[in-house]
């Protein structure tokens, strides 16, 4: 490595080095594992305690250039001199493992070079770069936990040595060493031999402190003065001194960092550039990182400034205002295409003055971007005439014309509740409220990458566009509006719209060609488009609430809360302890009680339910029932008082489904979230009792709820897929599969299957679905990790075909790079080829589950469709208000039961046609609860 030319001589340069080890094992250590992990179970503590600090960093020092250097898993020259060099550490903990490879990855997104060399530690690159730094005139900072890092030292090298986990690196310059450790950073090898360094197994002289060795430096100008004078030195410390000759010269030629490697790039390959924003997204994803996301494209920014040019001034026509009727009627002639429509609506929060949008809020259309690939267009909705409006709304409802949007149920919802003051008259029927609907690019994203966590329009146009939704500079002709009477602000802002308009024009042109390449159209234009309108009825319908009953309910959890705050003072003598706080709660477990130990955290012993759980079946300590009671009422009384903070003004709860937060494909229930309340349970079946039938606008009569659900989808979807014929042939046959699979198993009659028994083969079948382990078996049923190993092979000894599939479907994934499911829909999963055994083990149980609950998410969805449907093409009154899991719920006027009944059998019954009958389960009454079935 080389620093010869022009820029590497650059004295306003400062090189970042950073041992990339040592750092992410304090990271590790800074964070809580459990408080950081996937879906898909990687811990990602120490990765995202390396990206603050790295971040921190960056913002802090303001380096020109970086880079990471790396410890290798080969031997080293110091250990080949000395075998016992860093033996006896202790071992590395499962959780940390495999977060090396992805702090790797996340550096080559980030354009940050990751440097490491077979037979060197990352202390030696680090040194040999921080050397050749200086020696080019540059500023060096050393990022180390590592104290040998302390001999680099000099006026423009500076090591930034962690106090406290990652999150304080003080600069050490030569006055913090000498202060520190009474010697100069080139001495302090030299003390660190004399006192040994326990981290590295290099032990010292016995008896000789920090202090003692720092005084025997001072008095004979180094080791080499100490050595030269050892018969010289008296006394005991002197005596362990010659006795522990060849060790102190040992410990100082490996302590001795090497400054003059040959490494694989040169100084100015280290400059700081933008990362790769497509990259960081994927891997962001991946990681489930968010918040942490923008705060990283914001520091690069702010340290780099941004190089992205603006789109050149020709790719985006000139932007029309439309103000008045005969601009409107100029811009529909021009059309002989798809026009892309942008929203700009007004959010919830915005118009209520509250921190979370009201319920029943959707926001107000405030102005409406167009584009098509020769013009651009701008309506400002508030400045607009009522003849104006009413011509838009006729635009949005006219099926001649195709549309291509992004996010088609906010829009239809904005439209449904449009203020009576807007020009733009509210079309409750949202099934003509916009219609020729070609593409919405918020659910073609989706369905092209169903791992991403997050689908702003923003980060569409950053990842498929590889540009900025924003103008960055304006242009001629680039969406720049100077017209009488509207000021720079307003013009700029409604430039903006008609921007984002043909952003979304562009996306539609890249993801339009993605998806026909993946032969995913039909899944978009038959499946997900229309299901979004479903979705925007549902919402705006809402479900019907008994608030007497909730409040009731509340009350009674808040005194199970108190009441098992109580129980558990006095299972404790009456000592009062916060049961939320883990610090007081280790106190009172560890100190108090002397419980057994839980496992190691950051803060102390863990006090999670896994933890508890495990002291309960060791202790069976009174405490421990009631603390868990505790948990479980406070847990309840958030739910219910979250229902409560839920009703809208018409008393119903309007949850908001979303398409796009399972990448299996599944619905997702948000604010608030009506997936998660318990079934089976006294205490989930008493909060689904306060969801009840309400009146219909359309009728006076009587309106009850009727569920319906599919009885073991995914089993029967497991079935049909693997085409197992012990499987098939029990669902023919009307068996009980679990107790037909149970007799199986234990080889006994179905009738001498124990309920034991079921529960054991229901958990493993589902299990299997799920890339379920051995392990995992043992743990979830309890039993010891042979015994799961064995059912599992008597499970697959007499269902040969199940393990077959599932093999299968990994072997195929990794050769196409891909899962899919009956639909078509697919799940890339790049993993599976990782050579981290970790993830591409995660990646294996991702390829195992996703087809089958892909595919029953699909079902759903079309049954969705087809009931939807049906309740039009009839004429009934009745309404589909609600879909939990496999599950639907409607709304029914009496007199519609029956035939309401039959459409959800009907239809739910023939969303697929499999090797095995689709069962469905039905059931009514005035709640959800009375509903069950």
């Amino acid at each position: 490595m080389t620093a010869t030319n022009n820029s590497a001589s650059d004295s306003s340069n400062t090189l970042m080095v950073i041992d990339g080890h040592s750092m992410a094992y304090r990271a590790f250590f800074a964070l809580p594992a459990d408080n950081f992990q996937t879906a898909t179970g990687q811990h990602t503590n120490a990765v995202y305690g390396f990206l603050n600090m790295l971040l921190a960093m960056i913002r802090e020092q303001q380096p020109t250039h970086i880079a990471v250097a790396w410890d290798m898993d080969t031997p080293t020259f110091r250990s080949e001199q000395y075998p016992e060099y860093k033996a006896g550490r202790d071992k590395t903990p499962d959780e940390f493992y495999g977060q090396i490879d992805l702090i790797k990855q996340i550096m080559d997104a980030l354009n940050i070079p990751n440097i490491e060399l077979d037979g060197y530690e990352a202390d030696d690159i680090v040194a040999t770069m921080a050397t050749n730094a200086e020696e080019a005139g540059w500023k060096a900072r050393v990022v180390s936990g590592d104290r040998d890092t302390f001999q680099l030292i000099n006026d423009n090298i500076t090591v930034l040595y962690p106090m406290r986990g990652v999150s304080e690196l003080p600069p050490f310059d030569a006055a913090t060493i000498e202060e520190r450790y009474g010697v100069s950073p080139a001495q302090y090898p030299d003390l660190a031999a004399l006192v040994g360094e326990t981290a590295d197994n290099l032990p010292g002289v016995p008896g000789v402190g920090p202090g003692f060795a720092a005084r025997w430096i001072k008095k004979y100008g180094g080791l080499q003065g100490v050595l030269d004078n050892i018969d010289n030195i008296g006394g005991k410390k002197g005596e362990a001194l010659r006795e522990n000759l060849e060790a102190v010269q040992r410990n100082r030629e490996l302590n001795k960092l090497v400054t003059n490697l040959e490494l694989p790039l040169d100084l100015d390959e280290t400059v700081m550039v933008n990362p790769d924003r497509n990259q960081v997204a994927e891997l962001f994803d991946a990681l489930e990182f968010n918040t942490i996301r923008d705060r990283l494209f914001t520091t690069f920014e702010q340290q780099l400034g941004t190089t992205e040019e603006p789109p050149p001034a020709e790719d985006m026509p000139e932007t029309i205002l439309i103000d008045e009727i005969t601009d409107w009627e100029a811009f529909l002639t021009s059309i002989s295409e798809p026009v892309s429509v942008f929203c700009h609506i007004t959010p919830p929060a915005v118009i209520t003055k509250r921190k979370i949008p009201a319920p029943g809020d959707y926001g107000a259309i405030r102005a409406l971007g167009f584009a098509t690939s020769h013009a651009t267009a701008v309506l400002d909705v508030d400045a607009a005439s009522e003849e104006l409006g009413q011509a838009v709304i006729a635009f949005l409802s006219d099926s001649a014309y195709a549309k291509v949007v992004y996010d088609l149920k906010s829009i239809l919802k904005a439209l449904a509740t449009t203020a009576s003051s807007s020009p733009l008259p509210a079309r409750p029927d949202v099934n003509t409220s916009i219609v020729g609907v070609e593409d919405d690019v918020l659910l073609s994203a989706y369905i092209l990458q169903p791992d991403r966590r997050g689908y702003d329009l923003t980060d569409l146009v950053q990842t498929y566009l590889n540009t900025r939704l924003e103008s960055i500079v304006a242009t001629e002709n680039q969406g720049q509006l100077e017209l009488e009477g509207i000021d720079d602000d307003n013009a700029q802002q409604l430039a903006q719209y008609a921007r984002n308009a043909w952003m979304i024009h562009r996306l539609n042109e890249v993801m339009g060609e993605q998806l026909a390449e993946r032969d995913a159209v039909p899944l978009l234009h038959d499946l997900e488009i229309p299901l979004s309108i479903v979705l925007a009825k549902m919402e705006l319908i809402g479900i019907g609430i008994d608030r007497e009953r909730l409040d009731s309910l509340l009350a009674g959890f808040t005194n199970e809360v108190e009441k098992a705050q109580q129980s558990a003072f006095a299972s404790i003598g009456g000592q009062e302890v916060n049961l939320a706080s883990p610090k007081q709660l280790q106190t009172v477990l560890f100190e108090t009680l002397d419980m057994p130990k839980t496992r190691r955290t950051k803060t102390g012993y863990s006090t999670d339910a896994d933890s508890l759980a495990d002291l309960l079946e060791k202790t069976d300590h009174p405490f421990l029932h009631n603390l868990m009671a505790f948990r479980d009422a406070t847990k309840l009384r958030q739910t219910v008082q979250g229902l409560l903070d839920s009703i809208a003004d018409d008393e119903r709860i309007h949850t908001r489904f979303s398409q796009t937060a399972a990448a299996t494909g599944r619905l997702s229930s948000l604010n608030p979230n009506l997936q998660n309340i318990p079934v089976r349970t006294p205490a989930g079946r008493q909060i689904r009792d306060i969801f009840v039938a309400g009146t219909n606008p359309r009728s006076d009569e009587r309106t009850t709820l009727l569920t319906a659900d599919y009885s073991q989808i995914e089993m029967r979807i497991m079935a049909h897929m693997s085409e197992d014929a012990g499987l098939i042939q029990a669902y023919q046959d009307g068996e009980d599969l679990h107790r037909f699979v149970g007799a199986q198993v234990f080889e006994v009659e179905p009738e001498d299957v124990t309920t034991s028994m079921r529960d054991k083969v229901k958990a493993m079948s589902y299990g299997l679905a799920y890339g379920l382990s051995s392990f995992g078996l043992s743990r979830q049923l309890r039993i010891s990790v042979d015994e799961a190993r064995e059912l599992m092979t008597s499970y697959f000894d007499r269902f040969g075909a199940v393990q077959r599939y599932l093999r299968n479907v990994v072997r195929q994934a990794r050769k196409d790079g891909y899962t899919q499911t009956m639909l078509g829909r697919r799940r890339y999963l790049p993993d599976l080829q990782s050579d981290n055994r970790q993830l591409r083990e995660m990646a294996e149980r991702a390829a195992l589950n996703a087809p089958i609950q892909g595919s029953a998410a699909d079902l759903i969805k079309k049954a969705m469709l087809g009931v939807q449907d049906r309740l039009e093409r009839d004429g009934l009154y009745s309404r589909m208000i609600l879909q939990v899991h496999d599950e639907l719920i409607l709304e029914v006027i009496d007199s519609e039961v029956d035939a309401a009944e039959q459409i959800l059998v009907e239809e739910m019954s023939s969303a697929a046609t499999l090797k095995v009958p689709l069962d469905v389960q039905v059931g009514k009454g005035y709640s959800w609860h009375e509903a069950a079935h």
